[in-house]
């Protein structure tokens, strides 16, 4: 029996049952009115018609209304809506025509904990473009879709669907509407890296090629004649050119890193005779900076890596010790076999240097593509501003980290750590 045949049903019932207790009490009064022995007979007929219909208001299958709100709520009537769309991965939200909450699911709930179901949509999220687009959306019939932001500590950017339902095919307007959401900031926050990093990479190459192409005008014009002027000059775009050079190997470096960041090299490699190769190709540099370097390392320290690359790593960091702390004259490598945080054996090279330091709010930016303490000292030492940038990214694909230490004026320490042969 469907909810309205019953609801129909007991309607019918009641009004019977309401005339029969009229019946019978009209009966009795009658039988109270008049006198002699048909009293007696209206009376028995009277409380006979009264019992049938006592009787016939307790008959099985009469319900009373709490029975019948119990019936109907034992009903297969639940709406298979909030099942679907608690199961779908994206907060999704289901409105009425008016803009009511009917389900969500905890994603959305997540996303806008204000959200309530039965309460308009527009309490809990608040932009008016996207209640533009549910109306039109409402009327229309037609698919809408919005980007928005979200202000806060962290500004996060969404795409809001509004998709129009019609539960029956030769359905006029939508009688539901249903909003799904994108979290689009991981996509903006590498748009706005990929536009950075372009815009650096730009200027830091358009600054040697003005010199160079300066130069050259000027070598083609008023000191074609001037001998010295032309060896200064061709001396200066020789280390321009250098610059430019080094800016592109570090860029090519940095995208095949990249690249092959997902995989891990497994080859064994030790870190000892890497280091001392290291410092004898710098040690040109460090006789030229009246710097001092010490090595102390075990016999050997093994990592699986790749071994041009962990060279790069430390060459980065040595070369930028030399060239940044010369003023300490001194320069301490250290290789040594320690324990990580998680028990593992873990290979750990530090260098430090006794220059003037790092002020603090540099430190987390270090490692950052172009980001210098000092832009002209970084350029009058031929950085590139691409070196750390790079440690951070082999170790990472080595399975490793940088940590630095640095107190303005007592040096700077930048120590890779790495798993150990054996390690996980």
């Amino acid at each position: 029996m469907s909810l309205n045949d019953n609801r129909a049903a007991i309607g019918w019932r009641r009004w019977h049952r309401a005339w029969l207790v009229i019946a019978a009490a009209a009966i009795v009064f009658a039988g109270l009115a008049i006198a002699g022995p048909l009293a007696v007979a209206y009376a028995v007929i009277g409380f006979a018609v009264l019992a049938a219909s006592v009787l016939f208001a307790m008959r099985p299958g009469e319900t009373s209304d709490r029975e019948t709100r119990r019936f109907v709520s034992a009903e297969p009537t639940d709406d298979p809506l909030p099942v679907v769309i608690a199961g779908l991965p994206d907060p999704v939200i289901a409105l009425d025509r008016d803009g009511r909450v009917l389900a969500l699911n905890a994603h959305a709930h997540a996303l806008a904990p204000a959200l309530r179901q039965g309460e308009p949509v527009s309490l809990a999220l608040r932009m008016p473009e996207l209640a533009e687009a549910i109306g039109r959306a409402s009327v229309g019939g037609q698919e809408q879709r919005v980007e928005y932001s979200e202000r806060g500590p962290r500004e996060r950017w969404f795409e809001a669907i509004v998709i129009p339902v019609k539960r029956e095919p030769d359905q006029g307007q939508p009688d539901l509407v249903l909003l799904t959401f994108h979290d689009l900031t991981p996509l903006r926050r590498v748009e706005e890296m990929r536009a950075d990093f372009v815009a650096n990479a730009s200027h830091e190459l358009r600054t040697p090629l003005a010199a160079l192409s300066g130069f050259i005008e000027t070598l083609q014009g008023s000191a074609r004649e001037d001998v010295k002027a032309r060896e200064r000059f061709l001396a200066i775009m020789q280390e321009q050119a250098r610059r430019m050079a080094r800016l592109i190997d570090d860029l090519l470096s940095l995208s095949r890193i990249e690249l092959n960041a997902h995989r891990r090299p497994d080859t064994p490699v030790d870190l000892v005779p890497i280091v001392r190769q290291v410092v004898d190709g710098l040690e040109m540099l460090a006789r030229d900076r009246g710097v001092s370097v010490n090595v102390e390392a075990a016999n050997a320290l093994t990592v699986r890596g790749d071994r041009d690359e962990l060279a790069r790593v430390c060459e980065n960091l040595i070369e930028n010790a030399l060239k940044y702390g010369a003023a300490g004259k001194r320069v301490d490598i250290t290789l040594a076999l320690a324990t990580s945080a998680d028990g593992a054996p873990e290979a750990q090279v530090g260098v430090r240097d006794y220059g003037p330091g790092i002020a603090p709010e540099h430190l987390p930016r270090l490692t950052e593509r172009f980001y210098r303490v000092d832009v002209a000292e970084s350029r009058a030492q031929g950085g590139t501003g691409l070196g750390l940038a790079l440690v951070k990214h082999i170790l990472n694909r080595h399975r490793g980290r940088l940590s630095i230490e640095s107190t303005p004026g007592a040096g700077a320490s930048f120590t890779i750590h790495l798993p150990a042969l054996g390690s996980a």
